[in-house]
């Protein structure tokens, strides 16, 4: 048994494919076959069967898989005792973020991190939460960066920031003419939300949910996953949204006369980097936590004052 050949049924397991395994593994697809059917001849069982497509590991291999994923793991910290010595951070480091955090603090974090630790290249992904959850758990990515509390036992969340919420409304909307205002102020019918698989979205509804009613939502059947466009859309069409208070950054005098704070405590989102429980590069995610840090307001840090909106 080699290091090697744990790595290529890995890699058929995250792919359900030899083929496309062997690309990723940059050998040929003969090679990758042959060490993975010499690792099955030497554990004496089938780790997949190459019956069905996609290829899908048998219920001996899942276990066995699982294990090689630990194993890799536990051998990959012996590059990271090494790094820990020296006094430059290099390497990769791939970071899925969702959509909703990402155009708010992405650019700059990039900016200052390249600029502070030049041998590392961050390879960022921007997908939804489910996406990044899943491969966080096969370890195709180092970390995420994601609105939480996402209750997976696999997972360790580190919280980074507490980000509060705001309306954004128009002239004709309901809550124009009051400068605070709570939950209850809020219609429904008039709130343009995103689309389902953003946790955003169910954010809002949650801070909502004491006006929810039986009726159909005028707007729910609008399908965008884009924060920008539900400023758009209400601008445009009327109506009202939920944002994230670091939205406001860009806004003009006009449009910050659209804005309207909730009175404390204040429904907020905590915005943490997701990692696998036997995590690697700590130095490398400490310090792109260290530099979201240094970019948010100081009053983000806490969650005091606030109510963490349930995903």
């Amino acid at each position: 048994m080699t290091i090697v050949q744990l790595e290529y049924i890995v890699a058929v397991d995250t792919y359900r494919s030899f083929v496309i395994a062997a690309e990723k593994c940059f050998v040929t697809q003969p090679t990758l076959s042959m060490q993975v059917q010499k690792l099955e001849d030497t554990l004496g069982v089938k780790l997949f069967d190459r019956s069905k497509q996609p290829v899908t590991p048998t219920e001996i291999g899942v276990d066995i898989i699982q294990q090689a994923r630990v194993l890799l793991a536990e051998s990959e910290k012996i590059k990271e005792i090494i790094s820990d010595r020296q006094r430059d951070l290099s390497g990769e480091l791939k970071v899925g973020i969702i959509p909703t955090i990402s155009p708010y603090i992405l650019p700059k974090v990039i900016k200052g991190f390249i600029e502070r630790y030049p041998q590392v290249k961050l390879i960022v992904w921007e997908q939804t939460t489910e996406q990044i959850i899943q491969q966080l758990k096969l370890g195709t990515l180092d970390c995420g960066i994601l609105s939480t509390p996402l209750r997976e036992s696999a997972l360790k969340e580190i919280p980074v920031f507490y980000e509060n919420f705001v309306a954004y409304a128009s002239k004709n909307s309901k809550l124009s003419k009051k400068k605070n205002i709570t939950p209850d102020d809020i219609d429904m019918e008039e709130i343009w939300v995103l689309n389902e698989g953003h946790c955003m979205r169910e954010q809002v509804l949650n801070i909502c949910q004491r006006r929810r009613s039986t009726q159909g939502f005028q707007h729910f059947e609008y399908n965008t996953g884009s924060v920008e466009t539900l400023k758009r859309m209400v601008e445009q069409n009327n109506g009202a949204t939920i944002l994230p208070e670091l939205a406001l950054a860009d806004m003009s005098e006009k449009q910050m006369e659209r804005v309207h704070y909730f009175k404390s405590p204040e429904p907020a989102r905590e915005v943490s980097i997701v990692i696998q429980k036997n995590f690697l590069k700590r130095r490398m995610i400490e310090a792109l936590r260290n530099e979201i840090l240094e970019l948010v307001p100081k009053r983000m840090r806490t969650k005091k004052k606030k109510e963490v909106m349930e995903i």
